[in-house]
């Protein structure tokens, strides 16, 4: 058999049969009309998707290509490689082939009639370069930033979203269990992670942690027991680990665990594309005090923000309480992060990427809405000695919230 007539007859069922999820049709209606609201906001006349997770999310598919989306008219999808998967992982009609991407001009010419006025790119994450590739490919068009408009879109989840993202907090959960058997005392950082991640990627997890940045990058394995626990590096976090090497200065470490330490677990996990972040503590043998009274001033403070969490509420004033209550528990320079050194968060969003809308936050004065996921992460750190905390991922609900990550908040002694 033909390789296309395989891919046509064959590859969907084998697909499913091992769990793919297709987004369904009407999912992908409802998010173009998002961003096409967006886009008529902002007097764009037409998008050219390039990013990797907007495309995804406009398309249901992550085959090499671009997608052409007008504020009117059908969307045009058009593909590099691999055509065929393309056809069948996305519910978009038109589904053309191109080799070059000055083949773009003439392909949505033909699909809309004549060229737009103007085009929106990701302008957030487009190299210099290709932005002046696209100058001289439409030499009369205006191109427009269109950043804004997918992080808007993105920022509210639909019912299906917050499923896969229920999804990978499942996962999340028979990871956390499993660490119990794992976990031994003189098992360095880095090889509880890798076996975590093997555990992990039984159920279904896909290993990468995507961040909406230029110079970041995530992956699963923070892991900071004693001392590491109070370094902070590049990430903007409470706390950063040692990591590997200067080329990678983030998370685990070669570092040995030892007795009554904290170990802080900060995995996540990537079912379908979409994230769950959730963050446990660990101890072989009983933590010391200092520690565990730190672990639950973290609990307190967690859970006084849940108590705001609701449609209407301002995400700068969760943030602010939670700092009025971290002083009164006696953490104030130790409350994300050591003096001089510490983030301005305790939420950010969470989707397709790390990093989206909103962020519960010094500054991001703008309301909770129904559908938003957020993952709230109270840190409290002790540079040389460790770090504790807790972290789960939440959707905003009609009257308040739903915990999407639901593995035991106690300390997992082994």
């Amino acid at each position: 058999m033909h390789y296309k007539d395989w891919v046509k007859n064959e590859f969907q069922k084998l697909s499913q049969s091992l769990g793919f999820r297709y987004f369904p049709g009407q999912e992908i209606q409802n998010r173009l009309k998002r961003v096409r609201d967006g886009m008529k906001q902002q007097g764009i006349e037409s998008l050219l998707v390039i990013q990797k997770m907007d495309f995804y999310y406009l398309s249901g598919t992550t085959q090499d290509g671009f997608l052409f989306l007008p504020l009117e008219g059908k969307p045009l999808l058009m593909i590099k490689r691999e055509l065929e998967r393309a056809r069948v992982e996305s519910p978009i009609h038109d589904v053309v082939s191109f080799k070059s991407i000055r083949d773009l001009p003439l392909l949505i010419q033909k699909h809309r009639k004549k060229l737009p006025r103007n085009i929106g790119l990701e302008f957030d994450l487009l190299p210099v370069r290709d932005y002046f590739k696209f100058q001289e490919i439409f030499p009369r068009i205006t191109l427009k930033d269109s950043s804004s408009v997918f992080r808007e879109a993105r920022k509210i989840k639909s019912t299906f979203e917050i499923d896969l993202i229920r999804r990978a907090g499942e996962i999340g959960k028979k990871v956390y269990e499993e660490v119990r058997e794992i976990l031994k005392e003189g098992m360095t950082e880095i090889e509880l992670g890798g076996l975590m991640e093997a555990v992990a990627k039984r159920y279904g997890h896909e290993g990468l942690l995507r961040v909406r940045s230029l110079n970041y990058q995530a992956y699963s394995w923070h892991i900071l027991s004693g001392p590491t626990g109070g370094i902070v590096s590049q990430s903007d976090s409470p706390m950063g680990g040692l990591g590997l090497s200067p080329a990678f200065p983030v998370g685990a470490s070669l570092r040995k665990m030892e007795t009554r330490e904290p170990i802080l677990v900060d995995f996540g996990i990537c079912y379908h594309g979409y994230q769950a972040d959730q963050t446990r503590m660990f101890s072989i043998g009983r933590m010391k005090k200092k520690f565990i009274d730190a672990y639950q001033a973290c609990c307190e403070i967690h859970d006084a923000a849940l108590e705001e969490v609701r449609p209407g509420v301002d995400c700068a004033a969760i943030f602010q309480k939670t700092l009025r209550l971290a002083k009164k528990l006696g953490y104030k320079d130790s409350y994300l992060g050591p003096p001089g050194l510490q983030t301005r968060f305790i939420g950010h969003g969470i989707g397709l990427e790390l990093n989206e809308l909103p962020f519960i936050a010094q500054g991001h004065s703008y309301p909770l809405e129904e559908g938003m996921t957020v993952a709230v992460e109270p840190k409290i750190v002790f540079p040389g000695e460790g770090a504790v905390g807790i972290e789960n991922t939440i959707t905003v609900t009609e009257n308040g919230y739903e915990i999407l990550t639901s593995t035991e908040q106690e300390i997992f002694q082994v």
